[in-house]
């Protein structure tokens, strides 16, 4: 079984109907809010000619909404069997199979083999991962320009909400499990990688932040 319980193991909450329904949210009404606060946040600077990384990207919302502001490549690495079937078939839907190549895997293990980008993103991916200092180091040393986090608030009941999610998938008998990592501590590993809040925003359960390269001037390509 892998960090992020994406492996297809019995009882992950990452299966074929959870990735239709991800599919079918997004084309009937767009990214999820938190994701778009990310997206309004990289794409303020502008994004044209930029790369992508989108670590644990699901379907691909990120990366087609970058796509479709400028960026000019994608890289979506995920570890979920049947989110990347659904990333390949959005993608061929929407006439993008030539600017986004697809990774299979987790990306701790697969990093060595996976390009820099200019900006590189992991929307609600730390609370499902366990070794989150792993994935912090790998994926901010990656990021050329910009990183951008969604993860959950370091709240009291934010902590307590993920302790109830994970009774409950204990009860169903599966081994996925959430993760309410220290913000701090996630802090000091992206700044342990050169880079340095930009801007950041909160909803009651989610914190959305975007990191910059410390002493990076030039402007993303255009």
């Amino acid at each position: 079984m892998d960090d992020c319980g994406c492996d297809g193991y019995p009882g992950t909450p990452f299966d074929a109907d959870e990735a239709q329904r991800d599919r079918d949210r997004y084309r009937a009404d767009g990214p999820d809010e938190t994701t778009r606060m990310l997206l309004d946040m990289i794409e303020d600077g502008g994004v044209s000619g930029a790369t992508v990384l989108d670590v644990g990207g699901g379907i691909g919302a990120i990366d087609h909404e970058l796509l479709s502001a400028g960026a000019s490549r994608a890289v979506l690495v995920e570890a979920s069997p049947a989110s990347v079937e659904a990333a390949r078939l959005e993608a061929e839907a929407a006439g993008l199979l030539d600017r986004i190549e697809i990774v299979a895997g987790d990306f701790v293990r697969r990093a060595d083999g996976i390009d820099e980008a200019d900006i590189v993103t992991l929307d609600r991916v730390l609370c499902c991962y366990r070794a989150a200092d792993e994935l912090v180091s790998a994926s901010a040393e990656h990021a050329r320009q910009l990183y951008g986090l969604v993860l959950p608030r370091d709240r009291w009941y934010v902590r307590w909400l993920i302790k109830l999610d994970n009774v409950r998938w204990w009860l169903k008998r599966s081994a996925y499990r959430a993760y309410a990592h220290s913000n701090t501590r996630i802090d000091e590993r992206v700044r342990a990688a050169g880079l340095t809040p930009r801007s950041e925003a909160f909803t009651r359960y989610w914190r959305v932040v975007l990191y910059e390269r410390v002493g990076s001037d030039a402007p993303l390509p255009h």
